[in-house]
């Protein structure tokens, strides 16, 4: 009987390396495999769904996982049909309906049917996908953020950044303040993380 090995381990960087499956999937999850230094997918009974055949894979979100053949990388579905052709030098899993691809050095959009929605751009780095409409990028050094048309919707002005949640981000400044923005970028709140409250209070000072 050919022995089946699960890998679950921390990525060296999030650009290189494959990812655990997070049980995200509405229905029947599956969960990736590493046999022979190929991957495929297992389902929750331990039955192989998709024969290890790709050289990397990210785990399934909305349906498709980024995926990796002849050194490119695309999208598979459940079956383990091609759905985006491998084409592109690195991706990343599907959030709110877009996935961010590489080409070269270049960040791009792509929703699931492969069509690029935000055409290739340079940024220092971008957070690995949109949560509620909205992206935070890295552009010369500070963090800002853009819609899901690459609108920027906040500049490039902090030093962190967070994903929305609530309709609301935390953001940083350079003088350790931190702020919290709406998702029009406007600032809602600021708080100086050194204030101490006094004994016994929850409010802080705004």
């Amino acid at each position: 009987m050919r022995k089946i090995l699960i890998f679950t381990f921390i990525a060296a960087t999030a650009l290189t390396s494959a990812f655990a499956q997070r049980n995200d999937e509405k229905g029947m999850p599956l969960f990736w495999i590493r046999e022979d230094g190929k991957y495929g997918y297992i389902d929750k009974t331990g039955k192989v769904v998709i024969a290890p055949q790709y050289e990397n894979t990210m785990g399934f979100s909305e349906g498709l996982a980024a995926t990796k053949k002849d050194g490119k990388y695309g999208y598979i579905d459940t079956k383990g049909k091609w759905v985006i052709k491998p084409q592109f030098d690195f991706t990343y899993k599907f959030s709110d309906g877009l996935a961010m691809v590489r080409v070269g050095k270049q960040y791009a959009w792509i929703d699931k049917t492969g069509k690029m929605v935000i055409q290739p751009r340079d940024y220092d780095e971008v957070a690995r996908g949109f949560s509620e409409g909205r992206l935070a990028v890295k552009k010369d050094g500070k963090w800002g953020y853009i819609d899901k048309t690459g609108r920027t919707v906040t500049e490039a002005r902090y030093k962190k950044a967070s994903s929305f949640n609530g309709g609301v981000a935390q953001v940083e400044t350079d003088d350790g303040m931190h702020h919290w923005i709406n998702a029009e970028g406007k600032i809602i709140w600021s708080q100086n993380p050194d204030e101490k409250k006094p004994s016994g209070a929850s409010h802080t000072s705004h």
